[in-house]
């Protein structure tokens, strides 16, 4: 999470999101545009993590259903 507060487009690069990094990098160029690229990368590991989670419970489910 750190990571994607200060350097948000290397936080895109390391989940092998290489285009979405280097927009964000663009974005992230401007002073202004250093918030909304933190909170853009904050917002999407955290979707990511909650995509994670999800599938495993579905896993889980369906595995317990058999």
């Amino acid at each position: 999470m750190l990571l994607a507060i200060l350097l948000p487009f290397l936080s895109f690069m390391v989940r092998g999101k290489i285009l979405t990094g280097i927009i964000c990098l663009i974005l992230q160029i401007t002073l202004i545009g250093w918030l909304p690229a933190a909170i853009w990368a904050a917002l999407s590991l955290n979707s990511a993590r909650a995509e994670r989670r999800n599938e495993k419970l579905i896993r889980a489910i369906k595995q317990n259903q058999r």
